[in-house]
């Protein structure tokens, strides 16, 4: 067992309020518990302090923040990705570094269809056009101002088929959907989905979604002569990484040609205010949330769980 009793350990969360409402008190039976919402840069060194064992989601933790906390010996970063740490760093001064990985896995799927749900059926058009009592002056049952298309039948491209792309294509591929698949990695798998070059896939496919991280190989992937090539009154969706997508390039093409546009993640998070997506002409054509996909309570309960099992992990190592 490590050094520390369970009385004398530290421990800090540096950025709480990443985490929503969700309960923390299960923390508290390793030690004290600092709860922090945010954690400023300038901030850091303060609310480590003395804690042997850091959870934090975006906070970055380097060299200079590693070497002036004497005490901690584990970082568990609640989320998958790991860049926000100096991972060299943390090998030489022997801090243990550990993520949680495959805990949103159902969450981002959902919010993948959500956000294809909605502007596939032009939901915000119709929800506009009852709320604002138009429907109450129709002389007919309906409306059928807006063509809606089924997904059965159509083409979905995947950009990245890792274990959500994976998932994203056996729902697709429940509602009637040809799935085909373009790898970010290059790496050659066994998989019983077809795979494509990108080009390809850009030009035929009805519906493409990403769920590919972001590396060398993915930074702008989808530039102005990628996104051009897209089918007219196509569906992209980005659940993956911001940065795959240039966005200063979408912002053209969606004022350029009819084309839908779900995203979740953004290269710059918060959103700026001069992000060329705020000023598109087609504003209905873009749907935005922010970078929700991955946080349903369920996923955040498996999250914790996981923080929870890489802590005991450690004390009992």
């Amino acid at each position: 067992m490590k050094e520390s009793s369970n009385k004398k350990r530290k421990i800090a969360i540096l950025d709480a309020k990443t985490l929503g409402d969700s309960d923390l008190s299960v923390f508290e039976n390793f030690g004290e518990l600092n709860i922090y919402q945010t954690t400023p840069a300038n901030k850091r060194i303060d609310h480590i302090g003395q804690s042997e064992i850091v959870i934090t989601n975006k906070v970055v933790i380097d060299r200079e923040i590693m070497s002036a906390c004497k005490n901690l010996k584990l970082i568990c970063i609640s989320a998958t990705g790991m860049n926000n740490v100096d991972l060299d760093a943390a090998k030489e001064l022997k801090i243990e570094v550990k993520n949680v990985a495959g805990y949103s896995t159902p969450s981002v799927v959902q919010l993948t269809f959500s956000h294809l749900f909605f502007l596939l059926g032009h939901l915000k058009y119709y929800d506009n056009y009852t709320k604002n009592k138009e429907w109450t002056k129709s002389d007919i049952f309906t409306n059928m101002d807006k063509n809606f298309h089924e997904i059965c039948g159509k083409r979905w491209g995947i950009i990245g088929l890792g274990s959500i792309g994976r998932e994203v294509a056996k729902v697709a591929t429940a509602f009637g959907a040809e799935v085909c698949y373009y790898s970010t990695s290059g790496v050659e798998r066994k998989e019983e989905l077809k795979r494509v070059e990108l080009k390809k896939l850009l030009e035929t496919s009805d519906i493409v979604s990403i769920h590919a991280p972001l590396n060398e190989k993915t930074k702008n992937l989808l530039n102005y002569e990628k996104l051009s090539q897209l089918k007219d009154g196509v569906i992209l969706l980005n659940l993956g990484r911001g940065g795959i997508i240039n966005e200063g390039d979408l912002a053209k093409v969606v004022d350029e040609k009819e084309m839908y546009v779900g995203l979740d993640v953004l290269s710059v998070e918060p959103m700026e205010e001069d992000n060329p997506l705020n000023f598109i002409k087609n504003r209905d054509r873009v749907f935005i949330t922010p970078h929700i996909a991955w946080g349903s309570v369920e996923s955040r309960e498996r999250l914790i769980d996981g923080i929870v099992q890489n802590i005991n992990g450690f004390i009992n190592s």
